[in-house]
């Protein structure tokens, strides 16, 4: 079928015929068999979110009553490991979940959602006491600003993606948040240095899309690139763990 519809295109003149690349991808996605995206999972979502929040409320307590330095220091690395185990998974939950330019759905599958109410929705049902809407029209810089101090953000433009990815790696195992030329995301970084990234895609296929570091088109495109990681920063940590506020940066 693809042949036959090429050949027709090109017989009748078709305008398109010296741009034959873009012609021919047209038509793979009018002949390829659809693509199955993921579903949404609020039902998980809403379980993995409950008992993070416990979970949170018990590291809370037990850095209160820690002794010493020490002690607060360790709860501080088991804040860490939980909030690194457990926001990907929260962000799968959304996967499939309808990108809109003013979408402001709040739980997967609720609705269409912009990037940024996507970040800031996963990390307030991760327990992170932000300012929902606010942070979620915040310009990436500011998003990421509200939890990390200007030194422990790299900006970047005009660098190549390799060596933007390798630098990244070399930072370490973390989730972070990354700003665009006009979008906001989750970069994750495994202790094997796998890169996932993960965001309510803009583009193609317009939801909310898991993907590795050779897949992720928008991140490569980007010419400017602001990131953090919001899971190595200690005062982050604490703040989590406490329910402390994370006032939004709008400068």
């Amino acid at each position: 079928m693809r042949i036959t519809i090429l050949l027709l295109l090109a017989g009748a003149g078709f305008a398109g015929w010296l741009c034959r690349v873009d012609l021919i991808e047209w038509v793979d996605g009018i002949t390829s068999p659809p693509i199955s995206k993921p579903e949404p999972d609020p039902e998980t979502y809403t379980i993995l979110s409950d008992k993070l929040e416990a979970d949170r409320q018990l590291l809370g307590a037990a850095y209160k009553e820690a002794a010493n330095n020490e002690q607060r220091a360790a709860i501080l690395v088991k804040a860490r490991t939980l909030l690194e185990d457990t926001l990907p998974r929260l962000m799968r939950c959304w996967l499939g979940t309808p990108w809109d330019f003013n979408g402001t759905a709040h739980e997967p599958g609720g609705g269409k959602v912009a990037c940024g109410y996507f970040v800031s929705s996963v990390l307030q049902d991760a327990g992170f006491n932000v300012e929902w809407g606010p942070l979620a029209q915040q310009p990436s810089q500011n998003i990421l600003g509200t939890f990390l101090p200007p030194q422990q953000m790299k900006i970047r433009v005009e660098m190549d993606y390799e060596q933007f990815l390798s630098e990244l790696t070399r930072s370490g195992a973390g989730v972070y948040i990354v700003g665009l030329d006009s979008h906001v995301a989750f970069l994750v970084v495994t202790n094997e240095g796998k890169v996932r990234f993960i965001h309510s895609s803009g583009a193609s296929p317009w939801c909310v899309v898991d993907e590795s570091r050779e897949e992720a088109k928008v991140l490569r495109s980007s010419r400017y690139r602001v990131s953090g990681n919001i899971t190595a920063n200690g005062e982050v940590l604490r703040n989590w763990i406490l329910g402390s506020s994370f006032k939004t940066r709008t400068l």
